[in-house]
């Protein structure tokens, strides 16, 4: 009778760290994905900031003008 006990609840200890083990790998699965993910994500971030870098000095030149428009229609 004892080594019976002792055997289910071995048995149930197996099963218990069995379906953990299948818990823990699911979530490295889809950690996987999410970094995957991320990693595409930030690519494409970092290849529009480079495509709108000369942006900058022509709107620097833009809003010279546009300051120069509205003074002239203040003054009109």
């Amino acid at each position: 009778m004892k080594k019976r006990l002792i055997a289910l609840t071995l048995g149930e200890v197996a099963v218990l760290v069995g379906a953990l083990a299948g818990y823990l790998v699911a979530i490295t699965r889809t950690l996987r994905d999410v970094s995957q993910t991320l990693a595409r994500i930030t690519m494409g971030v970092r290849a529009i900031e480079r495509q709108t870098e000369p942006i900058g000095p022509a709107l620097r030149e833009v809003n010279t003008d546009l300051d120069a428009v509205a003074s002239a229609l203040e003054r009109g």
